[in-house]
């Protein structure tokens, strides 16, 4: 149970990694899952270590980026397309961020985006819809990885043990909010 609230903080701070744009274009993302969470290589490492932040951004941000992705294809309705499109460059800037923020610390981390297994089994659900079947199994898996990526931001820059990634996940909050409203309205 410990573990599941672990990796459901580390997606949610990979969620909030959503790009911090006021525009709320973006990642957080960590990752269209019901949780947005990454188990990865950081099993072992708490997503309130550095390098389970780092993990848990990354893996929601791969996830984000690949399930917005098939929006393109799958979707039927031009917002959760538009909000789809908003995902991906906004998670890959948090990508960057994270990345620019990671190699910067001593010792410098890497951050491991390998999805986890259940963000790789919703990944693959996801292949399997189109139209409005995806727009309603995407719309919902949105919500609950960004309401996720939100209090795992909110945890980590709490208790996390790396100030500047501190930081960076506070900064991402406001960012992860706006994403958590924006797919709230494509329900």
């Amino acid at each position: 149970m410990r573990w599941k609230a672990i990796i459901m903080l580390a997606g949610a701070l990979a969620l909030a990694a959503c790009g911090q744009k006021n525009d709320a274009a973006n990642s957080d993302l960590n990752v269209a899952t019901d949780n947005g969470a990454a188990s990865n290589s950081s099993a072992e490492a708490s997503p309130l270590t550095s390098q389970g932040f780092a993990n848990g951004v990354a893996a929601s941000d791969r996830f984000e980026i690949e399930s917005s992705k098939l929006a393109a294809g799958s979707a039927q309705s031009a917002s959760v397309k538009s909000f789809a499109a908003k995902m991906i460059t906004a998670h890959t800037a948090s990508t960057a961020k994270l990345k620019a923020a990671a190699a910067g610390l001593s010792p410098t981390i890497t951050p491991d985006d390998t999805l986890s297994s259940d963000q790789q089994q919703k990944l693959d659900n996801l292949k399997g819809l189109h139209g409005a079947a995806f727009d309603t199994a995407y719309a919902s898996a949105q919500v609950n990885a960004h309401q996720a990526a939100l209090d795992a931001l909110n945890g980590y820059s709490a208790s996390g043990d790396n100030p500047t990634l501190k930081d960076l996940a506070k900064g991402m909050v406001a960012t992860v909010t706006a994403h958590l409203n924006m797919a709230k309205s494509l329900k």
